[in-house]
Formats: structure tokens, sequence, C-alpha cells
């Protein structure tokens, strides 16, 4: 993500970095390679179904989990590029303007995935909680431009990568890079110069508070609001609060599991940087640099990035899933102020005709 320069020998900064190549080019490219192949497939498959067999208009839980199969394949294809770098020798090869894209899609695609994921879930919430005034007054409209507004937030937000990332030329070029020649090798930066790292810093910490803990925070919010709900219903069958507890639990396990440890081993790394450069300029010799360097921070923002593509992968498993529809009238018992259109969303994906009830037969569940 970041170079060591400024007033460190280059000597010391080639040592520090030879020691977090080698599990970049050992294992990350390879790993990131098989999760695009899996989350392509997956989500392209999921954003088929829900073109082809979902019934128009949408309801705002497919209206959601159609952006997020979006947001996920984006994301998806910002992986190769990444892992072309990271194979060895660790070599960007594809430009200026491509090293400033990939961070941008990759981080506003992030963003916006997480985004989605929280929209999901309160519309969940909104369907079961408050199912009167969700009939009444939500439309399929109002989930279109509630989406387009979150992919603004999700652009803005990651907006700043455009000018922090940036590619990073050899000063000389005795040669072609390879493996024994790795000053002829260009680098694809996450922050412009040296100085800009503690900017970089404040820049995560922001992320992780707006794009990691306040989306987690309302996610359990609406989650433990909406078991509560349906925990209390007589008119369903334990084994149907199980399967919805189950459901819920996994998806909240997926999310903070992947999005939030990223963000947060993101700041712990941008904070091991700081803290080597600090001490750069009175290392005497290489041993001293690699042994000042923080591996735990290093390796640990290394496997959540590992992780993050992961739950693009697991995610169309989530709302693909065939279960049993749960409707409004399964928790509050009334069939007759049920609205054909606001099946409760928790199946996590499409529900074939034959297993719908027969009051929520000419419907079809959402996420």
């Amino acid at each position: 993500m970041a170079a060591f320069s400024g007033d460190c020998p280059e000597k010391y900064v080639e040592a520090a970095e030879q020691e977090y190549r080698r599990f970049q080019e050992g294992y990350l490219w390879a790993i990131l390679m098989a999760e695009f192949l899996v989350a392509v497939g997956g989500n392209g498959l999921a954003l088929f179904r829900f073109i082809t067999q979902e019934q128009r208009p949408w309801n705002p839980a497919v209206v959601f989990s159609a952006q997020l199969a979006v947001s996920n394949l984006c994301y998806s294809f910002t992986l190769p590029p990444l892992a072309a770098y990271f194979y060895p020798p660790k070599n960007w090869s594809f430009g200026e303007v491509a090293c400033r894209l990939e961070r941008f899609v990759f981080t506003c695609n992030l963003l916006g995935g997480i985004i989605f994921i929280t929209c999901i879930s309160l519309s969940r919430y909104m369907v079961v909680v408050h199912p009167f005034f969700t009939r009444r007054h939500l439309r399929p409209k109002h989930a279109w431009v509630i989406s387009a507004a979150s992919w603004a937030m999700a652009i803005l937000l990651a907006a700043p990568m455009l000018g922090f990332s940036h590619q990073n030329q050899p000063q000389s070029k005795p040669g072609s890079c390879n493996n024994t020649n790795r000053e002829a090798c260009v680098k694809c930066l996450g922050m412009m110069e040296d100085s800009q790292i503690e900017t970089f810093r404040n820049y995560s910490l922001v992320l992780a508070c707006l794009g990691g803990i306040l989306p987690l925070l309302l996610t359990l919010m609406a989650y433990s609001a909406l078991g509560s709900v349906v925990l209390r219903s007589l008119s369903m069958t334990t084994a149907q609060k199980l399967h919805v507890v189950v459901l819920v639990t996994s998806g909240v396990a997926l999310y903070a599991c992947s999005y939030v440890p990223y963000h947060i081993t993101q700041v712990l790394y941008v904070n091991s940087l700081l803290s080597w450069k600090a001490l750069c300029p009175g290392f005497s010799t290489e041993s001293q640099a690699k042994a000042a360097l923080n591996p735990r921070a290093f390796f640990g923002y290394q496997t959540t990035r590992i992780l993050v593509p992961l739950a693009t992968c697991m995610h169309p498993l989530l709302y693909m899933a065939v279960a049993p529809s749960l409707n409004c009238h399964s928790c509050h018992g009334d069939p007759e102020d049920q609205s054909p259109h606001q099946d409760l969303p928790l199946a996590s994906a499409t529900t074939s005709q034959s297993q719908l009830s027969p009051e929520a037969s000419s419907s079809q569940t959402g996420l």
C-alpha cells in the first residue's frame, strides 16, 4: 500500500520491503485470482437471476441485493490487476492512470458493498418491525433513490484515493524488472508522498468509522429488533425461528469478520509505517531495519485483504439460497393487512413459487 521512503537510505527501504514481498509474491496473488473467479461466477449468476426471474417492479430488498451484486462484481474486477502486481517480481505494468483507478474502484466498491448490506439490513428491519408504515409509504422507487444516494456516498468517500495513489517509477533503470533487479520495478502506491502518510492515516480512520463501525452498529441494531419480533411470533415454528436466526447470524458474522477487520488493520498498518519511518534515520544495519518492522500489523492487514474478497464470494450464497417464505402476517397475524409486495425478506434469496404460502403465492421473497 505504501512505500518506505523519506530520510531512509535505500538499502534499508529495500530490506524492509523484501520482508513484505515474500508473502505477497508467494501466496497473495494466487489467492486473489482464485477469489476473483469464484466471486465473478457467483455474483454474475445472482445478478442474472435477479434480472431474468424476479417480478417487476423489484421490491426494495431485491433492488438492494442487485446493487450489492453489481458492487461485488466491480470490486472483483480490481483483483486481477492486483494479483498481476503481486506476481513475482512485484511490478506494476499498467500505468499511472490504471494505478489510481484500481485503488479508487477497489475502495469505492468495498464501501458500496458495506453500504448495500446495511440497506438490506434496514429494509428487513422496516418490513418486519414497521410493516404498516412500510406498506403505506415505501415503494420500489424509494429503493432506487436510496441506491443512487448510496453510490454517490461510496464515490465521495473513495474519491481521495485518486489523489493518494500514484505510480512510483524507479529513479534509475539499469535494466528490466526481474527477481535480481528489483530496483527497476515499478510500484503502485496507496499514498502520493511520504509526507502524506499522516493524512492517509486520518483518512483511514474516517473510513473505519463511516465505512466499518457505523454500518455494523446499524446492522446489529436492525437485526436485534428483527430477531426480537421473530422470536416472539406465535405463528412461526421453532424450526422457522431457528432458520431466521441462522440466516441473520451468518450475515452479521460475515460482515463483522471481513469488512470491519479490514478497516481496523489498515489503520494499524499505517501506524506501523509511521513508527518505522520515525526510527529509520537511526538504523545502522539492514538487520536493524528488518527487526523494527511490525509483522503482526502487516500480516493482519494482508489477511483481511484476503477475507474481504472472500466475503464477496459468500454473498451469493446468502441471497441465492432457497428458503421458506416468511411473510409479514407470520409475525403480526393479520393476513388481510398484508401487502402482496411486502413479503418478509429474510430468506436471503429468491424463493420458488411452490414454496410460498398461499397468501404470498403472487409474490417472491426478497433478500
